[in-house]
């Protein structure tokens, strides 16, 4: 018996192996498909898109580098004036990052109720939970750029419309990242507080939030760097910040040209700044949580 047993072996290891080169080869060829399949729509919706253009992208693609090379080559010649033209728009940078903060926060705040009352174990009403994750899909489904246009229309513009619309999306988008989180969260203090009579309120502030705090903060900060650029960028639909007077100048053409280079340095420098400090303290907030 043991020798028959043995002498199968062989056989079984062979089915084994060419069934595992089966199911190989057929990935392979399902991960072919796929990829052709995306290229050829990639190829398909340029053409429409180019199609569409008012002037072809090829026929174009060689005049790419005429607009920075124009302002750059004004902002040299005007090198002397960038100090003050950079003084000049630091209001408007001001302004700009108020937005992203002010929208931020009221984001956050949005976000946390949303996320908290989203998650399974944490809800306070748990039929309606399904109800507040649609709600937070709608928020961060619709771009800032669209709910800014229409209150723009209602409220004119200016900087509130840009407060509102950003805020809008980053609490759709925090409450996906915090219920995410949430539902990590060890529920032994939960109930602990529960057998104490806690109210809802109480048990999230004392038993969840302490937990979940680090990543709160980090993927809140992370949410303030995107907020300036989508503050920046929802200036030239003239909801007003350093967007604004970008959008003036570059329309302005020759002439206006260094104005734009110091709003570009003005913004870049920004970027880069608010990215390092809060990258920073993302990373110890993770450190710390980790230890």
């Amino acid at each position: 018996m043991a020798d028959i047993s043995l002498s199968g072996a062989p056989h079984q290891v062979d089915g084994i192996q060419a069934s595992y080169m089966a199911q190989v080869q057929r990935r392979r060829l399902y991960g072919g498909l796929t990829l052709l399949i995306f290229v050829v729509l990639m190829v398909s919706g340029f053409n429409v898109a180019d199609d569409r253009n008012a002037g072809g992208f090829w026929e174009g693609l060689h005049q790419i580098g005429d607009y920075p090379a124009d302002v750059l080559s004004e902002a040299w010649e005007k090198r002397a004036d960038l100090p003050a033209l950079i003084a000049k728009y630091f209001p408007a940078l001001v302004e700009t990052i108020n937005i992203a903060a002010v929208s931020t926060l009221i984001g956050a705040i949005g976000g946390l109720f949303l996320s908290l009352l989203g998650t399974r174990g944490l809800a306070k009403w748990p039929l309606l939970i399904p109800l507040f994750r649609r709600i937070s899909d709608i928020m961060r489904a619709v771009p800032e750029i669209v709910i800014a246009l229409v209150l723009i229309f209602v409220l004119g513009g200016g900087p509130v419309p840009a407060m509102i619309a950003i805020a809008i999306h980053t609490a759709g988008a925090l409450a996906k990242m915090f219920s995410e989180v949430s539902e990590n969260t060890d529920l032994k203090a939960v109930e602990g507080l529960a057998s104490t009579g806690a109210t809802w309120s109480q048990r999230m502030l004392l038993g969840v939030l302490p937990q979940v705090a680090p990543n709160y903060v980090s993927y809140t900060l992370l949410r303030f760097e995107i907020n300036i650029r989508a503050s920046a960028i929802l200036g030239f639909v003239g909801a007003g910040g350093l967007g604004y007077e970008l959008r003036n100048s570059m329309a302005w053409g020759p002439g206006r040209f260094d104005e734009a280079a110091a709003i570009f340095i003005l913004l870049f420098g920004t970027i880069v700044f608010f990215d390092q400090v809060s990258s920073r303290y993302r990373n110890r907030l993770t450190e710390g949580q980790g230890q």
